[in-house]
């Protein structure tokens, strides 16, 4: 399977499933359990991920788990759109949110994005371990790359 211009566009992560909604669900559910429960959830959204975009280039370093992201850039719109996978299922659900929040937004949008106040309202960093934290961090930092050279060009 190849990535397609419609399968980038059609991820409901950033478009149908919104920051708001994530964080409605996180008030709503009474305590971790849940709410790790809700982030697994969240990585079942996750579109299938192309086969062929499992190489290096792709792949985030800084990761306990094995996390890949590519992605494409709509000159037409000014929007980048995301597709990450993982192995780990808690790894593909803290990948949603990072969508959630950056996908389908122009470079300098998502450059601009406070992403870790996110992170901090969720009070994801205390509730995920120091490895976890780290992977989240690193798959972030390969997308502000990635829109800084998109931005650029």
């Amino acid at each position: 399977m190849t990535a397609t211009e419609q399968d980038f566009k059609n991820n409901p992560l950033g478009t149908e499933t919104t920051v708001d909604d994530v964080t409605d669900a996180f008030e709503f559910l009474d305590d971790w359990e849940e709410r790790y429960a809700y982030i697994i959830d969240l990585g079942k959204q996750l579109p299938a991920f192309p086969d062929e975009g499992r190489v290096e280039e792709n792949y985030v370093h800084g990761c306990q788990s094995q996390v890949w992201l590519i992605h494409y850039y709509d000159e037409a719109s000014g929007k980048l759109f995301l597709l990450i996978d993982s192995d780990a299922m808690i790894v593909r659900g803290l990948a949603a949110i990072i969508l959630v929040a950056l996908n389908g937004k122009s470079p300098r949008e998502l450059l601009t994005t406070d992403i870790d106040e996110l992170f901090e309202s969720l009070d994801l960093f205390r509730h995920i371990s120091p490895t976890r934290g780290n992977g989240l961090r690193a798959m972030v930092g390969k997308i502000r790359d990635i829109a800084a050279a998109e931005a650029a060009a």
